[in-house]
């Protein structure tokens, strides 16, 4: 599977290069609008990444303000038009909300994530997702197929050729609350266990011995990214909402709760068997 091209992230890096020509040539926002003729608000929404379209003339008249070479000029036009392509997610808008998840993961170089409740959705079998789609209610709904479809969809970025490298802290909790039947726990923890052994997959688990920790508040995933223009970004899922926090203080903050919980759980080793044991000892209640 080819990994597509992130819109969100082409318009953030074409933000980042058009500030930073602007600044270099000494600039104001106002200055570079009046010079060029391009509206100061949509200077500012191109950007600040908020621009949706970036009109070709729009782009050319800043290049010419810039003093851009013909080579970055073309780079620039690149990244105008990559940022207007849709990713396969465009199909599922019934399942991701406007800012999808799987626009940042698609270019991510690492993703680190600790989960307290569930496995990481990255790692779930069909049926172990679809129990939690599920949500212990006794009746089915119908879109619940079309989540669990998306969600294996977005499974398929750690098989690419250039996939992230994933490290997951998971909750000892997460790993012993049964969800659906013992057979789809079972063949969860399994499939955890066969994960664990690919290149780009570490998984650690947090044991409840280990006490209060600073990952009490819950799950979040902190992805970064290969181009160092592009800032990290930490996903934190609520009930309500998806927040995708970028300001520094915030990814500081996320930084230190990961490596405090890191450092708290078991080595990668004795995670697997940690959990080659749980499965173990659930199989051993379905004889």
């Amino acid at each position: 599977m080819q990994r597509p091209y992130s819109p969100t992230i082409r318009r953030r890096r074409l933000g980042f290069e058009l500030r930073r020509l602007r600044e270099e040539h000494g600039f104001t926002l106002d200055e570079a609008a009046k010079r060029s003729d391009v509206p100061r608000a949509t200077i500012g929404k191109i950007e600040t990444a908020e621009a949706r379209r970036t009109r070709a003339r729009d782009l050319d008249a800043l290049a010419d303000l810039y003093e851009v070479d013909e080579e970055s000029r073309a780079g620039l036009h690149q990244l105008s038009r990559e940022s207007k392509e849709k990713g396969w997610w465009s199909r599922y808008k019934d399942v991701f909300s406007e800012r999808a998840l799987p626009d940042f993961e698609s270019e991510a170089s690492a993703l680190r994530t600790y989960e307290a409740q569930v496995i990481p959705g990255l790692f779930q079998t069909p049926e172990y997702a679809t129990d939690v789609f599920k949500g212990g209610r006794a009746t089915d709904d119908p879109g619940i197929t079309r989540k669990v479809e998306a969600r294996l969809t977005r499974q398929q970025i750690l098989s690419t050729a250039k996939a992230p490298h994933m490290t997951a802290v998971i909750d000892e909790g997460a790993l012993r609350r049964q969800v659906g039947t013992s057979t789809i726990m079972a063949e969860q923890l399994k499939h955890l266990e066969n994960l664990a052994l690919r290149h780009n997959i570490d998984i650690q688990v947090l044991p409840f011995s280990t006490g209060a920790h600073l990952g009490m508040g819950g799950s979040f995933t902190i992805m970064e990214f290969p181009e160092p223009r592009d800032s990290p970004i930490v996903y934190v899922g609520t009930p309500s909402d998806d927040l995708y926090l970028e300001q520094p203080g915030d990814i500081e903050r996320y930084n230190l709760t990961f490596s405090n919980v890191q450092g708290a759980a078991l080595s990668v080793t004795d995670s697997v068997q940690f959990i080659a044991s749980l499965r173990a000892s659930v199989e051993s209640e379905q004889e």
